[in-house]
C-alpha cells in the first residue's frame, strides 16, 4: 500500500489535469504517423515517427534525444535514445523501454474509423498504436514532468533514459545489436518496460516476467520422390509417419515435455507466488471465450494462468506433408515438415534447450530418414523476484496513482525484447504498463481508457522518486 502524502498525490494530479489537453493533442498527432515497420512501403513513416518523438522528448526537458539507426540496409527501422541526467550525482539509473513502431491497420478490416485518425469516444482514444505502444511510451513524458513539478527539481531523481524501439511490431531483428552496440550508453540500474498491461480497470497490477521462445522447423526426407504406396508400403519409413510421431511423442500423458532435460533449472513457482495468482479474478468461461476454444488442456497440477504465465510448454504450430488436394493419392510422400515452438520460463537457456530438441528429434528419426532441424532467433525468458526493491517501488507507484489500493501480481504469456536489455545490461526488468485486455491490441478498434492512461502517467510521477530511494 502507498504510504505518499496525499498531498503530493493531488500536486501530481492538479499538474496531470491542466496539461491533459496539450498531452492528449500531442498524442493524436504522433497517433496519425502510420508507423507500421512490417510493411516496407511505411518504411518512411517509422523514420518520421522517430524524429517526431526525439523532438518531442528535447522539448519536454530531455537535453539528449537522438535518433539511433539500426541496420536500414538490412530493413532495420530507427530507434529513439533520449537521457535526462539527474543533478544528483549519487542518483541510480533507470532506463525506459518502449517501441513506436505498431501493427498494420486498415479501415476494411474492421475498423469503425481511420485507424490513423484517433478519434475519442466514451472516455476512450482509439488509434492504432494507442495502446501499444505509443500511449504507454507517451505518458512518460507527462509523467516526469509532474515529477519535477512535485519535487521542485530541475531534473529528475534519477537518471532517466529512454529507448523507444522502431521494429518490435516485426520481430525485433537489430534490437540486440543495437543493445550491444550501445551497452555504454543504454547502462542502467534498472530498465522499465512500459510495453504490458494491467488485469482490469478495477484490478491494478504489475507483471513481474515473461516467457520466453524458441521455435523451429523440422524437415524430414524418405525416397527421392513421391512412391508408390501399394508397391512399396510397408517396406520404406514414410516421413509423414514420422512427422505424426514425432508431434504425439512430444508430450506424455500428463501433458509435460518428454524432451529430456527440457525441465532443467527451470524457477518453480513458490507456495506464495500460487496464492497471489490465485487471488486474480479469473473466470475461466470468459477466458475460454476470448480463446475461442471448447476447453482446457495442459500440463498437470498447474491452473490455467501457472500454465500459460509460469511453465514452460512446447507447441506443434505446423505439420505436413505429402499430397494436399482433393480425393486419395496413394503415395509415401518424399518429405514432410514439423514447426514446434517452446515457451520458456526463468532458469531455461535458449541454448540448452535448442540442443535438447535436436537430439531428441535425432533419437527419433528412423534410418532410411534424413532429417535437419532448423531454430529461429530465440528470445530469453525474464522474472523478477516479488521481493526485488525495484518492484517494490513500481508497486507503491501504482498503488498511489490508484488510491492505495492493493496492487496484484501477474506475468506475461508471450514474450518480448525486455529480456535482451536483463542479458546485456545486466539489469532487473520491471514492468509498468497500464493497458487493460479489452484495448485490443493487434485487432481492429484500438483503443486505450483516457483515464488509465493518466493514471499511467500519475505513477510515472510517482516511479522516479521511489526508485531513487530504493535502487541506492
Amino acid at each position: 500500500m502507498s504510504d505518499t502524502p496525499d498531498s503530493a498525490v493531488q500536486t501530481v494530479r492538479k499538474y496531470i489535469e491542466q496539461h491533459r489537453a496539450a498531452f492528449l493533442g500531442d498524442l493524436t498527432d504522433w497517433l496519425r504517423i502510420p508507423s507500421v515497420s512490417a510493411q516496407p512501403d511505411r518504411a518512411p513513416d517509422v523514420r518520421r515517427s522517430a524524429d517526431w518523438l526525439a523532438a518531442h522528448l528535447k522539448e519536454t526537458g530531455f537535453p539528449v534525444a537522438e535518433v539511433w539507426e539500426t541496420d536500414p540496409a538490412d530493413g532495420g527501422a530507427p530507434a529513439v535514445f533520449a537521457h535526462w541526467p539527474s543533478d544528483d550525482p549519487d542518483a541510480p539509473t533507470v532506463l525506459v523501454y518502449g517501441h513506436h513502431d505498431v501493427q498494420p491497420a486498415a479501415r476494411a478490416d474492421g475498423w469503425h474509423t481511420d485507424p490513423f485518425e484517433p478519434v475519442v469516444r466514451d472516455g476512450r482514444l482509439y488509434a492504432r498504436g494507442a495502446a501499444d505502444d505509443k500511449g504507454q511510451v507517451f505518458f512518460h513524458t507527462l509523467g516526469v514532468r509532474a515529477h519535477l513539478a512535485l519535487t521542485g527539481r530541475a531534473a529528475p531523481a534519477v537518471n532517466l533514459k529512454l529507448l523507444v524501439e522502431g521494429e518490435e511490431e516485426s520481430g525485433s531483428a537489430h534490437f540486440r545489436a543495437l543493445v550491444e552496440r550501445e551497452r555504454a550508453r543504454l547502462a542502467a540500474d534498472a530498465v522499465i518496460v512500459s510495453d504490458t498491461g494491467m488485469w482490469s480497470e478495477t484490478t491494478p497490477t504489475v507483471c513481474t516476467g515473461m516467457r520466453g521462445v524458441a521455435d523451429c522447423e523440422i524437415e524430414l526426407y524418405g525416397p527421392d520422390q513421391d512412391i508408390h504406396s501399394g508397391s512399396f508400403g510397408g517396406a520404406v519409413p514414410n516421413p509423414a509417419t514420422v512427422a505424426a510421431r514425432l508431434a504425439a511423442a512430444l508430450h506424455d500423458d500428463d501433458e509435460r515435455v518428454t524432451v529430456p532435460g527440457f525441465y532443467d533449472g527451470i524457477a518453480e513457482l513458490t507456495d506464495d507466488e500460487r496464492a497471489l495468482i490465485a487471488e486474480l479474478p479469473f473466470d475461466e468461461a470468459a477466458w475460454l471465450a476470448t480463446a475461442r476454444s471448447h476447453g482446457t488442456l495442459g500440463e498437470a497440477g498447474y491452473s490455467t494462468l501457472e500454465r500459460v504465465w509460469a511453465r514452460p510448454t512446447a507447441e506443434v504450430n505446423g505439420i505436413g506433408g505429402g499430397y494436399q488436394g482433393p480425393g486419395g493419392k496413394t503415395i509415401i510422400p518424399a518429405s514432410a515438415r514439423l514447426k514446434l515452438s517452446f515457451r520458456l520460463v526463468a532458469g531455461q537457456d535458449p541454448a540448452r534447450v535448442e540442443a535438447a530438441v535436436r537430439d531428441w528429434v535425432a533419437a527419433r528419426v528412423p534410418a532410411g530418414i534424413r532429417h535437419r532441424t532448423t531454430f529461429g532467433a530465440p528470445t530469453r525468458p525474464c522474472l523478477t523476484p516479488l521481493d526485488h526493491p525495484g518492484l517494490q517501488a513500481v508497486t507503491r507507484a501504482m498503488s498511489t496513482a490508484f488510491d492505495g489500493a492493493k496492487i496484484r501480481y501477474t506475468r506475461e504469456g508471450g514474450s518480448g525484447p525486455a529480456a535482451d536489455l536483463q542479458d546485456v545490461l545486466e539489469a532487473p526488468v520491471l514492468f509498468l504498463g497500464i493497458s487493460v485486455p479489452s484495448d485490443g491490441w493487434h485487432a481492429p478498434n484500438e483503443k486505450v481508457e483516457l483515464d488509465l492512461l493518466l493514471k499511467g502517467a500519475e505513477a510515472s510521477a510517482h516511479l522516479w522518486g521511489e526508485l531513487a530511494a530504493a535502487l541506492r
